[in-house]
């Protein structure tokens, strides 16, 4: 196999993984999120190698993905013993729905895992699950009776295997990471730089010349007194011109975390973006990058958290994110829009 056939055949996976619907598994977290959060349990199932990453994934909830945090209530029906002796006394049609009746109650969610989409056993013990009042979701391929009979069907768009369960490791991974953010992430307030909390002074490189609008690190310490990561977010095209280099925007940030803890505030952490608009990069604003790193980082429930800023691009990142927003202005402040999510989250 040469070189290019390699590549090629990971740029069929990339392909596969791409076309995935983001809808269905933001569909199936949130079937899963209502399920732990209402007291249920999450079961998986699955043969041969679907059965492998079934057990994979139940893992990644009993024992953790990403964060920290307390086990989650996940199994899978693949242990030897139940399915060699039910497929023996019985059947192995009947190797998941004999333990579905044992282990499934309502509001529970069974998750059955197939690249055809037509696993007979799987079909069998879905079909059990919903008359028990579990909700139900698959991960297939592009065809199969699955994908028509459970409440998520999450469609990995190829007919080759190998694609296909590629495919399914990643959505489930991405639904891991949903779920565990949105029960147990950090809050935080994102906020931009300049016209947000000090004057805009283009591209600025000079400490001295940096200054922070009156009431900000007053306001910046009631965020970390309620429990929010304070992030600053900032493009800094400035650094892709050639105005300045690291070092003194870095002078710039140090000034600027200093006054901040003279008030009694502090910055959790500050991101940056280097590149110019023509670089057309993913991190500069409204683009993502910066927030994205931010919460796998510090572990940040996107949902619970907020974006202030002065531009519309702000807005946009925010929103794009999945934050509350705010657009501050000279007559709606950093400060006022502090004083908001203070009270918002007070009730």
């Amino acid at each position: 196999m040469t070189i290019e056939s390699i590549q090629e055949e990971f740029k069929r996976s990339a392909e596969t993984i791409a076309n995935i619907d983001p809808n269905q598994v933001r569909k199936a977290a949130d079937l899963v999120l209502e399920s732990f959060r209402n007291g249920g349990q999450v079961i998986f199932m699955g043969n041969g190698g679907s059965s492998a990453d079934a057990q994979h994934i139940a893992a990644e909830f009993s024992g953790r993905y990403l964060l920290e945090r307390p086990a989650l209530p996940s199994i899978c029906l693949s242990n030897i013993a139940p399915v060699t002796a039910i497929g023996n006394d019985y059947s192995y049609d009947v190797v998941f729905k004999r333990q579905i009746e044992a282990n499934c109650r309502k509001g529970d969610v069974v998750i059955g895992l197939s690249t055809s989409g037509n696993s007979k056993n799987v079909v069998l013990a879905l079909e059990k699950a919903k008359e028990i009042g579990a909700k139900t979701i698959s991960f297939t391929g592009d065809g199969g009776k699955l994908r028509d009979m459970v409440d998520c069907a999450v469609i990995i768009p190829s007919k080759e295997t190998p694609r296909i369960q590629e495919g399914y490791l990643c959505a489930c991974h991405t639904m891991c990471g949903i779920v565990e953010r949105e029960m147990f992430g950090n809050r935080a307030v994102f906020i931009d730089r300049d016209d947000t909390i000090a004057k805009d002074v283009p591209y600025c490189h000079e400490p001295e010349k940096f200054i922070l609008y009156p009431g900000v690190p007053e306001a910046v310490k009631r965020l970390n007194d309620a429990g929010f990561l304070v992030i600053v977010i900032t493009n800094q095209s400035g650094l892709g011109r050639g105005y300045f280099d690291e070092s003194q925007l870095k002078a710039v940030h140090d000034k600027m975390c200093r006054d901040i803890e003279a008030g009694g505030g502090h910055i959790d952490d500050i991101f940056f973006c280097p590149h110019t608009p023509d670089d057309h990069c993913s991190c500069r604003k409204p683009e993502i990058g910066m927030g994205l790193q931010a919460i796998a980082k510090h572990g940040i429930n996107p949902r619970a958290s907020y974006m202030i800023g002065d531009h519309d691009k702000d807005v946009q990142f925010g929103e794009r994110l999945g934050c509350k927003t705010y657009k501050v202005d000279e007559s709606f402040t950093f400060v006022d829009a502090v004083d908001d999510i203070i009270t918002k989250n007070a009730r």
